[in-house]
């Protein structure tokens, strides 16, 4: 087991309401092992779920991130 760590800047702070559900949707997926606000930091295992996975469900529940391609 690998555990590491990923920050994403979100371009809109998220409300609190939408910070829940943005943590109860990351931790759906394998490997999410922490999800905590402000600047977004998601602990994870990289056997279970790659940095590129992360950053594809926040993208896709509507949060768009500084500096993402």
């Amino acid at each position: 087991m690998v555990h590491l760590s990923t920050y994403f800047s979100l371009e809109h702070p998220a409300s609190s309401h939408d910070a829940k559900e943005l943590k109860r949707e990351l931790d759906t997926l394998p490997g999410v092992t922490s999800v905590s606000g402000g600047r977004l930091a998601v602990d994870y295992d990289s056997t279970g779920v790659r940095r590129e996975d992360i950053r594809q469900k926040v993208q896709s529940l509507g949060f768009g991130i500084q500096g993402a391609e």
